[in-house]
Parts: C-alpha cells; structure tokens; sequence
C-alpha cells in the first residue's frame, strides 16, 4: 500500500485524502495543518492520517502532496528542503490549477520527483466532492520521473489524468477561467438585458439556461464554428446596430469586443461585403 502526506488539508486536501484512503490503496500518514485542531478535523473526515502541525514531526511516505494556498507553495517547499524532509527518489507534487511544478524547485534539487496535479473540479464543500468527483480531468505536469505514480494516484481517486506539454500550464489555467468563470459572466449580462425587456427573474432564468446548455451541447458535439448561430454569423449588421441601442454603455463596450471575436469565428461562412458591414456596426 503506498503512503502518502498531505500538507494543507483545506477543502482540495480532505478530499483527495479522503478519496485516497477509501480507494484501499493508499495509506494516509501525516495530515499536517496550521494548527492541530485543524488537522484533527481533517483527519476525523478523511478517516485516517496522523494529524500534526510541524514539519519536523512529517514521517517518511512515497508521496508528499502540498496542498497549501498558491502563494503559500514555494514557502513550504522551500522550508521542507531546508530541513531535508523527503527523501529523493519519492514524489513531491502540488494541485495549483496555475502553478508548475518548479514551485518545487528546491526539493528537485535534493532528487525529489516533483509535479503538479490539478483537479478541473470545484472544491467548494469536500462533502460533496467525494461524491462528485468520479470522471474529473486531472492535469499532470512536471517531472516525468513523477507521472506514473501520479496517474495511478488520479485514476484510483476516480479521476480522468492527462499531461500537459511543458511550459503549458498557464494556458491550461486560461481555458479554464475562461470557460467556467466567462461563462457565468455571459450569464449575468444576458440576465441584465433580459431584464430590461421586462421578462421576470424566475422567467429569464429558464428562457436563457435552456438556450445555454443546448447551444454549448451543440458546441461540443459540432465544433463552436458549426455550432454559430444568429445576427453575426447571418452577417445582419441591422440587428447588431439594433441591440447596440438598446444596450447600456458598459454592456455594450462587451457586446462589442464578443461580437467582434464572433465576427472572426464567423469569418468562412460570411463574404468580405457582409463582413465588412457587421464590423462597421461593431466599430461604430
């Protein structure tokens, strides 16, 4: 049975702690936090694990997952480095969605096979991460010395594992904010223009979600070029200039810069005259 310490167990580290242990192939050691009362909550929901809140007391495992704060990352491995805490040839990796394994860098030097493993997942309560996690994307990079244990790691949690080219992991992090966090900001502007047409909340809620959710299924399955539809893609730069003027100055700045990325999507399937049009009206 492979060992494994977690170092910060906030929401991300109780639940692939917790998952881990229930998997039946790995044995949690320590379950290291600021303070101890917080590691021995950690440790009563995950089942398992010593609780500790020094480094020095951190025993021996073959994997040594960090899952501090972002900004708190390089600190600790630095610190672990320092007191020589990991022995080389184990593995040391971190689940920053942004962050590379070069966080890592001090106890790479000391032969540690470090990496990143980050679950496309949203760890709001551990709760009901635990139940949902089956099937979640987990992004490796790193050491490629590190990626087999660490792809045995994500499928024995129930996770989907794929590698990221080098260098890659920022981008990574882009798509997703753009498809997760952009996609609630689309939302909210729908839902602000929806409301100026006078269509109640509860209304607009089932009218734009129904639209959402068929238009990315369609997305998805056909590709976004195959899948566009409306006034850009028909290249009606009448109805463009129309929503303009009834939007507010700070909605329609966003209209704008989405049409205009539209436009571009829409490029093979309008002529240089319609698309000249539509940009005219964009640009107005």
């Amino acid at each position: 049975m492979t060992s494994i310490n977690i170092i910060g167990a906030g929401r991300l580290g109780q639940t692939l702690a917790y998952l881990a242990q229930a998997s039946g192939r790995y044995r949690i050691g320590a379950v290291l936090c600021r303070s101890l009362p917080a590691a021995q909550a950690a440790c009563g929901f995950i089942g398992a694990g010593t609780p500790l809140c020094r480094l020095a007391a951190l025993p021996a495992a073959e994997l040594t997952l960090i899952a501090v704060p972002d900004g708190e990352i390089a600190r600790v491995a630095a610190n672990l480095a320092q007191g020589r805490f990991l022995s080389p040839g184990t593995v040391a990796f971190h689940a920053s969605g942004a962050g590379e394994a070069a966080l890592l860098a001090p106890l790479a030097a000391q032969g540690v096979h470090c990496a990143s493993l980050h679950p496309a997942f949203s760890f709001a309560d551990p709760a009901r991460a635990v139940v949902d996690f089956a099937g979640t994307r987990c992004a490796l990079e790193g050491d490629a010395a590190a990626f087999a244990a660490l792809q045995t790691l994500a499928a024995a949690l129930g996770g989907v594992p794929f590698l990221l080219a080098p260098g890659g992991k920022v981008a990574y992090h882009a798509a997703l904010s753009v498809a997760s966090n952009y996609l609630v900001t689309l939302h909210d502007l729908a839902a602000r223009v929806a409301a100026s047409a006078g269509i109640e909340p509860e209304v607009a809620t089932a009218l734009l979600g129904d639209l959402m959710c068929k238009t990315l299924g369609n997305s998805l399955a056909l590709g976004p070029a195959a899948a566009l539809t409306g006034p850009v893609v028909r290249g009606d730069a009448g109805t463009v200039a129309a929503h303009r003027r009834v939007l507010s100055a700070a909605d329609d700045a966003l209209y704008c810069a989405l049409g205009t990325a539209t436009l571009r999507l829409a490029a093979t399937r309008l002529d240089a005259e319609a698309q000249a049009a539509v940009a005219a009206v964009l640009r107005d």
